[in-house]
């Protein structure tokens, strides 16, 4: 290993978004509205899925776990990128970036496990209906959110043991806006190439495997439909199509950002912003604004505010 003058490096610096200040301003201003957005519509989802008898069902247990896993992936990384853009020196402690990377993995492969466990639901309920209550019961959905978190967390410390007692000791600028776990091992004074690669196989393909697992199991459900009723299939579109939106915003960056992630390229930053800042963001708005059970029940819920207020 080849020290640097003996030097070690006890921070990193995040280039985040180079530019004037006007642009600075604009991002900051933009980001913050993005984020408050996403905490509000996510803690919405769960307050109206917790309260509404309407909503108690397998679906919406599963989407109220996946509002909050979205909003702490969103703050895992957004508060500190929104507070970086009004600093000049964007530094991060050394034991900061690894505590970030941890929970970004974390959060990031529960999800990954969940939207699995959200197609199998869909795949239940338009295929199997007359047995939907009797095989998406709760215990089955205890389950699916215990195996989701168990496999993220694995998922992050198989990464995280290897990569805490990396030395570093030279280069500690990331050209990113948050601690990326491919960037982080590059600036490793030592060989990575067997971490490089195991990076890839347990980031990269597993987002790229679950990916098309997902689009597979959703086009089992479509012919499934067609083939039993043609009238059905575009109820089912109508069903799915909200999934695999939210399933191509999730997975598509991941696999961008870490499948090729030793590979930098323009767009890097872009992709980062996409998969921890707007996708967040849109999934409360493609579950609302798409489902009319989740409307009445925000038009009840409205309604009953009115009606206490009038009251009081």
């Amino acid at each position: 290993m080849d020290l640097k003058n003996g030097s070690v490096v006890t921070e990193f610096i995040l280039l985040g978004f180079s530019g004037q200040w006007e642009l600075q301003i604009f991002f900051f201003a933009t980001f913050s509205l993005i984020y408050s957005a996403t905490m509000l519509g996510n803690i919405l989802i769960m307050v109206i899925v917790t309260i509404s008898s309407n909503l108690h069902s397998p679906m919406y247990f599963l989407l109220g776990n996946l509002s909050f896993l979205d909003m702490c992936l969103s703050t895992v990384t957004t508060p500190r990128m929104i507070t970086d853009l009004l600093n000049e020196h964007k530094t991060i402690s050394i034991w900061g970036c690894m505590t970030q990377m941890f929970f970004m993995h974390l959060f990031g492969g529960a999800e990954a496990t969940l939207l699995i466990a959200m197609a199998f639901d869909r795949y239940v309920a338009i295929c199997k209906p007359l047995h939907y209550r009797t095989i998406m019961n709760q215990r089955l959905l205890s389950g699916f959110v215990i195996f989701s978190w168990t496999i993220g967390f694995v998922h992050t410390m198989s990464q995280m043991v290897l990569t805490v007692n990396l030395p570093f000791c030279g280069p500690n600028v990331i050209d990113n806006i948050f601690c990326d776990l491919p960037l982080v091992i590059k600036l490793a004074c030592t060989d990575t190439y067997t971490l490089e690669f195991f990076v890839i196989a347990d980031s990269g393909l597993l987002s790229f495997i679950c990916f098309i697992l997902l689009l597979v199991s959703y086009t089992v459900i479509l012919i499934t439909v067609q083939q039993r009723s043609s009238g059905g299939l575009s109820k089912a579109l109508s069903t799915l199509s909200a999934h695999i939106i939210v399933v191509t915003l999730f997975f598509g960056p991941c696999i961008f950002i870490y499948a090729w992630p030793f590979n930098s390229f323009a767009g890097n930053k872009v992709l980062a912003v996409f998969y921890t800042v707007i996708t967040p963001l849109l999934n409360p708005i493609i579950y609302t604004l798409r489902n009319q059970k989740m409307q009445g029940a925000m038009r009840k819920l409205q309604f009953q505010h009115v009606i206490s207020t009038q009251n009081f």
